[in-house]
């Protein structure tokens, strides 16, 4: 695309993510009380594998190199297996919508500390700075929800499994896969994370789903925006952005999927989360400020 268009394009394209990523809470929201969590999952990845695969199959795109293809399934179980099965746990088990949307939000810091010691991105003082400032907003945003409702332990391992997986799978991604095609390296993720998923559905899930209109809105979303649009535009990210600066918008994600909660369950956000949000932003501008 032309230069200009480009750069416009990634000027946009952080704040795009941001909501796009937010609103996968909200579409769990609406979808797990007709399914398990690992049911879920397998459809929404059996519907994206299929969908990918005619996109192959009519594209012909190129198909990443043995090695490419071994980096793209660990992504695949990092992101989609690790990620997002561990965040549908935690919300089937009783952790708060918000809270699952927080203990990931704190990505930021776990991938700083990694980049900086292995990755060799340099984090400035000031940068440092402005993920503390992000995490203290993070927890303010959600303040009145912190450690609320019956959640059962294995909903907080899973939900910390979840920040584990988005970390060191986008970490693994910017290493290790930079020049894969999208179409066939994402198809190789999700056929690789659909097995460990189907698995535990049917060890440990009785498969069953009630079909309304809600929850087939929530799929359709999850499967065409989330785990095709979205999951392309990260990846987009991370090749042309420092993983320090990609990491540092999930900041704004705890912020964004709360005033969405707000505007369509009416839970309340007060002025202490609001001040919240303000610190998420300035953090986000101080992390991928230009030195």
């Amino acid at each position: 695309m032309p230069p200009s268009i480009q750069a416009l394009a990634i000027r946009a394209a952080p704040m795009i993510f941001v909501f796009l990523w937010s609103t996968g809470f909200i579409s769990a929201k609406f979808g797990l009380p007709y399914a398990e969590p690992l049911t879920f999952l397998s459809w929404r990845v059996a519907l994206v594998v299929a969908i990918l695969a005619a996109i192959v199959l009519v594209a012909r795109p190129p198909w990443p190199t043995r090695p490419e293809m071994l980096h793209s399934m660990v992504i695949g179980l990092l992101v989609h297996a690790l990620y997002l099965g561990g965040v549908f746990v935690a919300i089937s088990q009783g952790v708060p919508a918000g809270i699952s949307a927080l203990i990931p939000g704190l990505q930021p810091v776990l991938t700083s500390t990694i980049a900086n010691r292995w990755l060799g991105e340099r984090v400035s003082p000031l940068q440092w700075f402005g993920l503390a400032l992000g995490l203290a907003g993070v927890l303010i945003v959600l303040h009145d929800r912190a450690l609320v409702g019956e959640a059962t332990m294995l909903g907080w391992t899973a939900a910390f499994l979840s920040l584990i997986g988005i970390t060191l799978g986008s970490l693994y991604q910017k290493s290790h896969s930079g020049g894969i095609d999208w179409r066939t390296g994402n198809l190789v993720q999700y056929l690789a994370a659909l097995v460990p998923i189907l698995a535990g559905a049917l060890l440990l899930e009785t498969m069953q789903v009630r079909w309304t209109g809600e929850f087939i809105a929530a799929l359709a979303w999850a499967v065409v925006m989330m785990s095709i649009v979205t999951i392309t535009l990260m990846y987009w990210l991370i090749r042309r952005m420092p993983a320090t600066k990609v990491a540092s918008l999930f900041y704004l994600v705890p912020a964004v999927t709360a005033l969405m909660a707000w505007i369509m369950f009416g839970e309340r956000l007060d002025a202490l989360s609001l001040g919240g949000m303000v610190l998420c932003a300035v953090a986000v501008f101080i992390v991928s400020a230009k030195r």
